[in-house]
């Protein structure tokens, strides 16, 4: 790993004036913004199609991506689009999940209509088609989803439920609406791809993020039913969470379906060869989220209505991880190996040399005397994530005797600013670990009122908040420029 320093901003928060950040100009934008700055990672959340809560981690597709990231404006630059769009909740900071979708949506169908009369397009789309056929199938699931009012798969009428197994269901009904799912696919991936080779040649590498579930309400669930924990009308019969932790007295009742490791290691994990290489297609680096899960996974009964009850099972890791590099020996991973670990997870990790996480809100330790943030080179030191606090909430939540155990603290290891958020930046940036990555959030030195997600709650205002433009970040950038020249992050 080289020294560098990234940023974590999901796409969703990118400023934009269609509502919620997308593939679009505002995105070349903050890549050149951070060319300037000398950052070389853009650390992103999952592009999977939002699910339950609009969560970025309960995607109905592993491999898909959301329509919402889609610019309309580089469609009508294509010609997609005869006219701009008008400008839809532009100054907000915050996303209104429901009303931009619609918003969109009606351009995306209008674009599909014009889409037909380009020729070379069309030939592309044909071609990318054939490279990519599960879109075909999840056009077939999304147009069934649409046709059952977005039920759950599980109360399709047998003939849908059944459909992939033997094809006997007459399509002609649901081609067009089919035909439109492939196709936002296909421009989705066609903007990403443009997206990130744009990244690549500025010298910025983009880390993507794999969930390590996928939602029962999906592609992958519906295809491939035997390698998950169901019962005979495709109910789970466990489901996936985490016991109670620093975050929850009850613990995380996530509700995925469980894995169903036997069938797996049968077909050699072909699901986990398929998504993971897929993934590194899209992004320079990997971050496997609860990479945990590999080595031991809570097994939560789902008849229990919270995570207390549930067990640690063991998961195939070592033979997941072997076969995954014979087949993509240069895959780049991070493995997210927070909270209370078992020495098993952490062996795992280092078998494989895998970078893990080391979070200043988790490690710093205001009560100890010690330095307390497990200085070490093959990691990613982040001052916070996307389940944290930002670093302003946190310092504006602590009482008045903590704060100056804080402050004593900082000064001891001789970062005196008087901007303590600024002081856990320059922590991360001075620490040892080959990266070093700063929420965007804590960049401009917001509070809780930017922050991304709280584990354990389900919708508003989570995965909601967003920039309303660049121009605080422009501020900072000569100071983050020179402070990662100084820690030597810019090779």
């Amino acid at each position: 790993m080289r020294r560098l320093a990234g940023i974590l901003l999901a796409v969703s928060s990118l400023p934009n004036r269609h509502g919620i950040g997308d593939f679009g100009p505002e995105a070349y934008k903050f890549v050149d913004l951070l060319e300037k700055s000398n950052v070389k990672i853009w650390q992103i959340l999952p592009l999977n199609p939002l699910g339950f809560g609009n969560s970025p981690y309960q995607p109905y597709s592993s491999k898909a991506m959301d329509e919402l990231y889609i610019s309309l404006d580089v469609l009508y630059k294509w010609g997609l689009l005869k006219e701009e769009a008008p400008s839809f909740r532009e100054n907000e900071n915050s996303v209104n999940y429901d009303e931009v979708r619609a918003f969109k949506r009606e351009y995306l169908e209008l674009a599909f209509k014009n889409f037909k009369r380009k020729i070379k397009l069309k030939e592309e789309f044909e071609a990318w088609c054939k490279e990519n056929p599960w879109a075909n199938d999840f056009g077939i699931f999304m147009a069934f989803q649409k046709a059952n009012d977005k039920e759950t798969w599980t109360n399709w009428p047998k003939e849908m439920k059944e459909y992939l197994n033997n094809r006997e269901l007459d399509l002609t009904p649901y081609l067009e609406a089919i035909e439109i799912e492939k196709f936002i696919q296909f421009i989705l991936f066609k903007q990403w791809n443009e997206l990130k080779e744009y990244a690549n040649s500025k010298g910025i590498m983009i880390m993507g993020d794999v969930p390590f579930y996928v939602g029962l309400d999906s592609l992958d669930v519906w295809s491939d039913k035997e390698e998950f924990l169901l019962d005979e009308n495709g109910i789970p019969t466990h489901v996936a969470g985490v016991p109670p932790d620093y975050f929850s007295a009850d613990g995380q009742r996530w509700g995925n379906p469980i894995y169903n490791w036997e069938k797996m290691k049968a077909n050699n994990f072909k699901f986990w060869m398929e998504r993971l290489g897929f993934a590194s297609k899209l992004y320079d680096i990997v971050r496997i989220d609860h990479f945990r899960a590999f080595d031991t996974y809570w097994k939560i009964p789902a008849s229990c209505p919270t995570a207390v009850e549930g067990e640690w099972c063991q998961a195939p890791g070592y033979e997941i991880f072997d076969e995954l590099y014979r087949n993509y020996p240069n895959i780049n991973i991070v493995a997210e190996d927070l909270g209370d670990l078992f020495d098993s997870v952490l062996y795992l990790r280092d078998h494989y040399n895998l970078p893990g996480m080391n979070v200043l809100q988790f490690t710093f330790g205001i009560d100890k005397w010690e330095y307390g943030t497990k200085d070490r080179p093959n990691q990613l030191i982040y001052t916070g994530t996307h389940d944290n606090q930002t670093i302003k909430g946190y310092v504006d939540s602590l009482s008045e005797e903590n704060f100056y155990k804080l402050r004593n603290k900082l000064n001891r290891l001789n970062y005196y600013d008087e901007d303590i958020v600024r002081c856990f930046v320059n922590l991360a940036l001075d620490n040892q670990s080959d990266y070093a990555i700063i929420p965007m959030q804590d960049i401009l030195e917001l509070g809780d009122e930017a922050k991304m997600n709280t584990p354990g709650t389900v919708g508003s205002p989570d995965w909601e908040w967003k920039l309303v433009n660049f121009d605080a970040f422009e501020e900072k950038i000569p100071w983050l420029a020179n402070r990662i020249n100084e820690t030597n992050r810019n090779n």
